[in-house]
């Protein structure tokens, strides 16, 4: 197992677009990718502006296609272009 978990820093005036727009790509991650386990979006209750996926995978290789796919290069950038600084991403493999 795959395990993913990454850390989004939002502008504050961006957090209403930023959560509309992740929950596209988590609906579209759970509904369109072979091997997608879980893939959900969590929020700060201390920091309503940090926002984590965390998200669980096959495999190293279906990852690697989530992340060719359509609706991640198309929404991964605009989440990005909504931050106040880069995300800090892990990836995990299960031992």
């Amino acid at each position: 197992m795959i395990y993913v978990v990454a850390k989004n820093y939002i502008r504050e005036e961006k957090v209403n677009d930023f959560m509309t727009l992740a929950k596209k790509l988590v609906e579209d991650t759970n509904s369109k990718d072979a091997g997608c386990i879980r893939y959900q979006l969590y929020q700060d209750i201390n920091n309503p502006t940090v926002f984590t996926f965390i998200e669980e995978w096959e495999s190293m290789e279906l990852l690697n296609r989530h992340m060719e796919a359509d609706h991640f290069k198309e929404i991964v950038p605009q989440l990005a272009a909504m931050s106040e600084k880069p995300e800090d991403v892990n990836i995990l493999q299960q031992i």
